[in-house]
């Protein structure tokens, strides 16, 4: 089987840092803990960076920063994984959902202009599949209107637009570390921000309500433990160090899927100019007429594993039953993207050539 993803990590370049924390038996907030979050601080440009136990406790710790309640609304873009919504219904906000570019997957900014009311309390921005295209138009929008923007960089280390990386951009970015990304410490994640009075709030939050002075801690917040491990903060720095080579690669791969499906009727995710897109995840949408649920089960008993783009949040059951507003764009993202396999070893000419074998039979009658 051709897997979707491997992780760029191996054992073995880890096994003396492993070995020397089992040793030391110190396993939390050690000084590879310290040195990872240092390391995203300085990668991404940013002030301040904290690592956090998933992307989706980052974004929820950045609504609770904000004081988002019950009766308050977040507009969130509808192409992404439920975790995006997910926070904002947990906290008893309200998600509004903004449709997003048929192109490149993200968020439109005429439908953020349209969906903002006076309870629009934050934006979420996803970097649909790594891309950060229109990020600063959706900023541009924030700031005239005085609304702070979040921007879910889960799958997003690695890339920029005009220059300036993802975690430096939005006033809060929050990454993912989850296997599936090109940066992986098994689970985790992080939050970045260039406000200084975030960060401490952060700081303080992150460790359970605690500060530390003259040798004494005491309590002055109520707070959390979303805490990652060392072992698992070894993983990312020792990723970190190559993650610009990771990135080159996985471009010049989907340039080669490019130039094999595109003739076929594939249309690959676009980015805007000035942007570095870190491939995150290598997504076409499928030829007009094909049938993509079909390709994908086709190839897998090809010995190909695929998958779906990602999620329209707002045709999901949950959400369309609650708020009956689905956006036509990410629904019909959800219904012709697919994910093709992308790592170092991937053949890809192996796997054009099985999607082009299935492809004579994967029809299906759609605009």
């Amino acid at each position: 089987m051709i897997r979707l993803v491997k992780p760029y990590i191996s054992f073995e370049e880890v096994e003396a840092e492993f070995r020397e924390i089992f040793d030391s038996g110190w396993f939390t907030r050690g000084k590879h803990v310290a040195a990872f979050a240092d390391g995203i601080r300085c990668y991404t440009g940013a002030r301040h960076a904290f690592l956090t136990t998933s992307a989706t406790t980052a974004l929820w710790m950045c609504l609770r920063l904000l004081e988002i309640d019950p009766g308050d609304e977040v507009i969130v873009s509808d192409f992404s994984f439920p975790a995006t919504a997910n926070v904002v219904e947990d906290v008893g906000a309200t998600p509004v959902f903004a449709d997003v570019s048929m192109e490149t997957f993200n968020m439109l900014p005429e439908e953020l202009e349209r969906k903002i009311t006076p309870k629009t309390r934050a934006v979420i921005f996803v970097d649909a599949l790594g891309n950060p295209s229109g990020i600063h138009a959706i900023l541009e929008i924030c700031r005239q209107h005085g609304i702070p923007l979040i921007e879910d960089a889960a799958c997003a280390i690695g890339s920029s637009e005009d220059g300036v990386r993802c975690g430096n951009i939005a006033d809060l970015t929050c990454f993912s570390f989850h296997p599936r990304k090109l940066l992986t410490t098994g689970e985790g994640g992080a939050i970045t921000t260039n406000r200084d009075i975030w960060a401490k709030q952060l700081e303080i939050k992150l460790a359970h309500g605690a500060v530390v002075e003259n040798g004494k801690t005491d309590f002055v917040d109520y707070g959390y433990n979303f805490r990652l491990p060392e072992l698992q903060a070894v993983m990312g720095i020792k990723q970190l160090a190559k993650l610009d080579a990771i990135v080159r690669d996985r471009n010049l791969m989907r340039d080669a899927y490019a130039r094999e499906l595109e003739p076929l009727g594939f249309r690959a995710q676009r980015t805007t100019q000035g942007v570095v897109h870190n491939v995150q995840s290598l997504v076409f949408r499928v030829p007009v007429g094909g049938d993509r649920d079909e390709l994908i089960a086709k190839l897998k008993d090809k010995g190909v594993e695929t998958t779906l783009g990602t999620y329209c949040l707002s045709g999901t059951s949950y959400y369309r039953g609650k708020y009956r507003d689905v956006q036509p764009n990410a629904m019909r993202l959800q219904e012709t993207t697919i994910t093709l396999p992308c790592f170092k070893e991937v053949d890809v000419a192996q796997v054009c050539a099985a999607i082009r074998c299935v492809m004579k039979t994967c029809r299906k009658d759609h605009p």
